[in-house]
């Protein structure tokens, strides 16, 4: 996402985007799913679980290395593991762009941003809704992107608790304080419904899985979100 100065204020601001998640794609036709939302979305949003954080089992270096040739969007990870620092070098040499792991995994997330860095990618730290937002504004300096939970993390298809509305705008308005040019994700339950408050309570990037691949019509589903998000930003 590309930072812009709003003119009034003067705060580093971004152009909202759009990260089709494709833990809710049909990943017997991947390439062809992501195809479908490839003019509408910038992010390809993947779910890599180890049936230990989080209970399912999902994904993985194989799917990244998979999709790293089929398209030209940027492949994030988000890693709902444990000790995820042991993924940062496999999933750079698999193609990853970006890698959020939990903060929740890490304690600290100091040395595992630190290794991501050394791996070649960029980095961003992911809070369940249970976790204050205080624990990640040590670290905004230092990262991509921060990325908020509004589900249970570990499925998709979950209803988005409006208790990440308040915890948005808590990080937006310490990210705009600090004048960085930092990513505010939101992931889980996004659908073309609840898009614009998502935006308009701080996010920058919308995170959507079943609310486009589970729909009749995933790229016009993609394009719709895609147009709310851009026009709210």
């Amino acid at each position: 996402m590309l930072p812009v100065a709003d003119e009034a204020t003067g705060t580093i601001r971004a152009v909202g985007k759009l990260a089709a998640s494709i833990l809710a794609a049909d990943l017997g036709h991947l390439a062809d799913q992501v195809k479908l939302v490839s003019r509408h979305a910038e992010v390809i949003h993947i779910d890599i679980m180890d049936g230990h954080f989080v209970p399912p089992i999902a994904l993985g270096t194989v799917i990244v290395a998979s999709l790293s040739p089929a398209t030209d969007l940027v492949l994030h990870g988000h890693l709902m593991v444990d000790a995820p620092e042991s993924y940062f070098e496999e999933l750079a040499e698999a193609g990853l762009d970006v890698v959020s792991f939990h903060h929740e995994a890490v304690g600290d997330p100091g040395p595992a941003i630190a290794k991501a860095r050394g791996a070649g990618l960029g980095v961003g730290v992911t809070i369940n809704l249970e976790t204050t937002v205080d624990s990640v504004v040590p670290y905004l300096e230092d990262v991509d992107d921060v990325m908020l939970m509004s589900i249970r993390p570990g499925w998709s298809g979950q209803t988005l608790n409006p208790e990440v509305y308040p915890r948005l705008e808590e990080v937006r308005r310490e990210i705009d304080r600090r004048g960085l040019a930092v990513e505010v994700e939101i992931d889980g339950g996004v659908k073309i419904d609840n898009a614009a408050r998502a935006v308009a309570a701080g996010a920058t990037v919308l995170v959507v899985a079943s609310g486009i691949f589970q729909q009749s019509d995933p790229a016009e589903a993609a394009r719709r979100i895609a147009e709310i998000v851009r026009e709210a930003a």
